[in-house]
C-alpha cells in the first residue's frame, strides 16, 4: 500500500451522531481514498461507542494520552504517516472536493511555512437563529474578516485546517498542558506564526458544522474560556485578553432587552444601510451581557488560583 499524501486528524469526545457523518462524508471524497488516511483520536474521557468505519476509509484509532482535545490532535499528528496533516472536527461534514482542495493548494504552495485554512459553515439542516449569525463575527469564527486582512494567528482554526507536518515538529504541536482545551488553536498559530507561517484561506475547502448551538451551553463553555483566556495572558503578556476586554465593557452598560437585536440579526446583515449597525450594536451587546458573567467568574477564579 502506497503512503498516504495526507493525514486527516479527528480528535473526538461524545461524538455519537455526528462523527458518523463526519468520516461517511470523508467515504464520499473525490480523491483517491489510497491517498489520504484518517486517524479519529478518542479523548481519555470519550463515553461514545465506537463510530461505524465506512470500509473505503483507510483509517485508524487511537487515544487521548491525557483530557483535552490538544493531547489528542498530538497524539493523531505524531502518527500521521503523509508530510501534510489535516485537523478537522468531528462534527464537520465536508463536501466531496474538501481532502482534494487542501491537498491541491498545498502542492501549488509547497513551502513548509504555508498552511491551508478551510472555510465552515452551519450545517443547513439546522435551524438559523441571531445566536449562530452572532458567533459567526468573532467569537466562533470571523470569516469576514479573514476576507477582508487575510488570515492571521488567531484564524488558525482547528476545525478545518491543514499544514506541513514539519512545522509541528518545528514548535512542538500543541501545548496540551497549558492549553488543554480553549486557546490550544491560538496559541499553536501564533507559535507557527513566529516561525514565519502563512495561513491561505480556501472557502472552496468547504464544510458544515453538524453542531446547533445553545445560549446556555455556551454560557457553561466560557467558563472553560475564562480559564484558557487567563493562562494566554500569563503566557503571553503583550496580547490582549480578547474576551475580557469584551465582555468587561458588556458589563459597564446598563442591562440591555436586546430584543430587536435578537429578532433582526439573522436576517439584517451588519453592513446593511441605515438600521444594520443598530440592529448589530443591539445584539451584540446583549449576548456579551449574558455570556460576560459566566466568563469573568472563572477570570477572577483563575487569577486567584
Amino acid at each position: 500500500m502506497s503512503e498516504p499524501r495526507i493525514s486527516v486528524v479527528i480528535p473526538t469526545l461524545n461524538r455519537p451522531d455526528a462523527l458518523p457523518r463526519t468520516l461517511a462524508a470523508l467515504a464520499r471524497q473525490t480523491l483517491d481514498p489510497q491517498s489520504f488516511e484518517v486517524i479519529v483520536v478518542t479523548d481519555v474521557k470519550n463515553e461514545a461507542p465506537p463510530a461505524p468505519y465506512p470500509e473505503r476509509l483507510r483509517i485508524r484509532t487511537l487515544a487521548g494520552e491525557r483530557p483535552g482535545v490538544s493531547s489528542a490532535r498530538n497524539v493523531g499528528w505524531h502518527a500521521a504517516q503523509a508530510p501534510l496533516v489535516m485537523f478537522l472536527g468531528d462534527d464537520i461534514i465536508g463536501v466531496p472536493e474538501l481532502v482534494a482542495e487542501h491537498l491541491s493548494w498545498h502542492e501549488q504552495n509547497a513551502d513548509e511555512e504555508v498552511g491551508v485554512l478551510g472555510h465552515v459553515r452551519w450545517a443547513r439542516e439546522l435551524k438559523r437563529d441571531a445566536f449562530m449569525a452572532w458567533l459567526d463575527r468573532g467569537i466562533q469564527f470571523d470569516y469576514p474578516l479573514i476576507r477582508a486582512n487575510g488570515a492571521g494567528p488567531g484564524h488558525f482554526y482547528t476545525a478545518n485546517v491543514s499544514l506541513k507536518r514539519a512545522m509541528l515538529e518545528r514548535v512542538g504541536g500543541f501545548d496540551a498542558e497549558r492549553f488543554p482545551f480553549g486557546y490550544e488553536d491560538i496559541d499553536l498559530g501564533l507559535r507557527l506564526f513566529q516561525h514565519g507561517f502563512r495561513l491561505l484561506y480556501n472557502p472552496a475547502a468547504d464544510a458544515e458544522h453538524l453542531h446547533q448551538p445553545d445560549l446556555e451551553q455556551w454560557k457553561r463553555r466560557m467558563g472553560f474560556v475564562g480559564v484558557a483566556e487567563r493562562r494566554w495572558i500569563e503566557r503571553y503578556p503583550g496580547e490582549r485578553p480578547y474576551f475580557h476586554d469584551r465582555f468587561s465593557e458588556a458589563l459597564s452598560c446598563p442591562p440591555l432587552n436586546g430584543r430587536r437585536g435578537r429578532l433582526l440579526m439573522r436576517w439584517v446583515p451588519k453592513e446593511f444601510p441605515v438600521i444594520g449597525r443598530s440592529v448589530w450594536e443591539n445584539g451584540d451587546l446583549w449576548f456579551r451581557q449574558q455570556l460576560a458573567p459566566a466568563f469573568m467568574e472563572a477570570w477572577e477564579k483563575a487569577d486567584r488560583a
